[in-house]
């Protein structure tokens, strides 16, 4: 039983324990995503998905938790309409890691711009990349996302010095490479196309001594375009043909190629030339990118209205309706990917509520069990606590009849019988009917066993509990003749079995244990006392016993 018991504490135990994870388990596991951040963003967020943020009790790894989740996101490219309470992180590493602060905050301000604040990301990105004391290798993360951020949104001179700062502090040449090529972007934007075309020809020699074919092929292109902003047309046809006798006429940007032709003729103001070359960027597009390519056709529905309006003096509302068309085309994707991605933020929070409630549901279980294995555990103690206490009063009651046992074999034999009138007689008859009780009210093996020794002191058992003679002679002795005057009377219709229930009832025996010591079932002592009751006379409510002490001598 205790090894149940003890088992049955251990399941509680484990239980309670398996209910709900500790605070530092949560922040392995958090540490474990950050970890897996630097080779795979993927499973990183898996791990960070398979937390429930309600169950992080302390602002610690609350804060660390949503700033590694949108940190996650930004790093994998992902929607982040969902990392609202990134700003809790940034408000909780402010002022406290250096590190965490700026790496929030740059989260942060992507979180901004996905929620369609572009401003207000752009000033948080200038407020963290003018701060001091932090170390290069945090403030050029900054720095990435704000070029980043201002080449999307065309910015010029406002791009110029945070491009500049980048490329400083780059130290990869692939990154260095790429910051420059944000520097060229800006000083287009900003209408410097001296300066971008000295960083595009800087640009096309490292690509070329460095066998960047790819890189090489864009930058040049880059160029042309370049010089054509500075009016130098024929400079940028003769850089496109070259691009085309390198590449063949078929490359991968051929349209592109063709758009500059068109571009360069009409800024000299050769229309036919224009439209020539625009027919053929249409063809080449219409194989290359099919024509679903919103981007292009935004900019070719432009030059076709320009050439038309060239042509004839008309703007023709086709090309203005395509132009419109294209733009609101780029419009509806950029909504249609904004409903996306709140979709999929919407799904993950739908995900983290069903795990939650999930979890909620086995916790309620494992309490239930918890609880249920509680009481048993409390009601199996109980019994055994029960089970010792009639145990140890066994043990008493077996102690007590071996010392009445050794008693009464160590009494000397009465030789006058004067004696049974005596106190001391009737001491020793009372003590007798009190084993006889004792045995009847605790019926182990080891009593009977005991009473069934002392009954065969005086006389022979016969295989019954005790000596019956003896007893009816202890009933005589203690209750004034009451046996004698029973079998007189009621001798010839009392079978023994209905006279011995009838002395025990005088005894003050109850049926159980009448039924104990005369070795009979509870069900037959009460049908005997029904015979008894019909033999004697016994009205139905009245005693048995009373009624025959009631009954006078006949």
């Amino acid at each position: 039983m205790r090894k149940v018991v003890g088992v049955l504490m251990a399941v509680v135990v484990f239980g309670i324990v398996s209910c709900s994870k500790s605070m530092s388990q949560y922040n392995e596991e958090i540490d474990r995503a950050e970890k897996l951040m630097q080779s795979s963003v993927d499973s990183a967020l898996s791990v960070l998905d398979a937390i429930e943020p309600s169950e992080l009790k302390i602002d610690s790894l609350r804060a660390k938790y949503h700033f590694l989740k949108g940190y996650a996101h930004l790093a994998g490219n992902r929607s982040m309409i969902g990392d609202s309470l990134v700003r809790y992180a940034y408000d909780y590493y402010r002022d406290k890691d250096i590190v965490r602060d700026i790496r929030s905050g740059i989260v942060f301000a992507w979180y901004k711009f996905w929620s369609g604040d572009t401003s207000g990301s752009l000033a948080m990105l200038d407020s963290l990349s003018r701060l001091t004391k932090v170390p290069d290798s945090i403030m050029v993360q900054t720095l990435r996302v704000r070029a980043l951020l201002g080449a999307s949104e065309y910015q010029g001179r406002q791009l110029i010095p945070f491009a500049k700062k980048l490329y400083e502090l780059e130290t990869d040449s692939v990154r260095k490479v790429e910051a420059r090529s944000m520097l060229l972007a800006a000083y287009e934007y900003a209408g410097e196309t001296d300066s971008a075309l000295f960083i595009a020809d800087e640009l096309i020699d490292y690509a070329r001594n460095n066998n960047w074919g790819d890189k090489q092929f864009l930058f040049e292109l880059e160029r042309a375009q370049l010089l054509a902003e500075n009016g130098r047309n024929a400079d940028s046809d003769e850089l496109v043909g070259e691009i085309f006798r390198k590449a063949g006429y078929d490359n991968g940007a051929a349209d592109l190629l063709y758009f500059q032709y068109a571009i360069n003729a009409l800024n000299s103001g050769d229309v036919g030339r224009a439209s020539r070359n625009l027919v053929l960027a249409d063809s080449v597009a219409g194989k290359l990118r099919s024509e679903d390519d919103a981007y292009y056709r935004s900019y070719s529905n432009l030059l076709h209205a320009i050439i038309d309006f060239k042509q004839t003096g008309r703007i023709k509302l086709m090309h203005i309706n395509g132009l419109n068309n294209r733009q609101n085309e780029r419009f509806n994707r950029i909504k249609a990917s904004r409903w996306e991605a709140e979709r999929g933020a919407l799904h993950q929070q739908n995900v983290a509520l069903a795990l939650k409630a999930d979890n909620e549901h086995k916790t309620v279980i494992i309490l239930i069990i918890s609880i249920v294995t509680l009481i048993i555990a409390a009601g199996a103690l109980w019994i055994i606590r029960i089970r010792r206490l009639r145990e140890r009063e066994n043990e008493e009651r077996i102690e007590a009849l071996q010392k009445m046992l050794d008693e009464y074999k160590a009494a000397p034999v009465a030789q006058d019988s004067g004696i049974r009138n005596s106190v001391a007689l009737r001491s020793t008859m009372l003590k007798q009917i009190g084993i006889i009780k004792m045995v009847a009210e605790t019926p182990t093996e080891q009593n009977r066993e005991m009473l069934r020794k002392i009954s065969s002191i005086d006389g022979k058992t016969d295989g019954e509990l005790v000596d019956w003679g003896n007893v009816f002679e202890i009933i005589d002795n203690l209750y004034s003749g009451f046996y004698t005057k029973l079998h007189g009377v009621y001798g010839d219709i009392l079978s023994l079995k209905e006279e011995q229930i009838i002395v025990l009832m005088m005894a003050g025996f109850s049926t159980k244990e009448i039924s104990v010591i005369t070795g009979q079932t509870t069900s037959t002592i009460y049908v005997r006392k029904s015979s008894i009751r019909k033999k004697l006379g016994v009205p139905e409510k009245e005693d048995i016993v009373r009624f025959l002490q009631g009954k006078p001598r006949s």
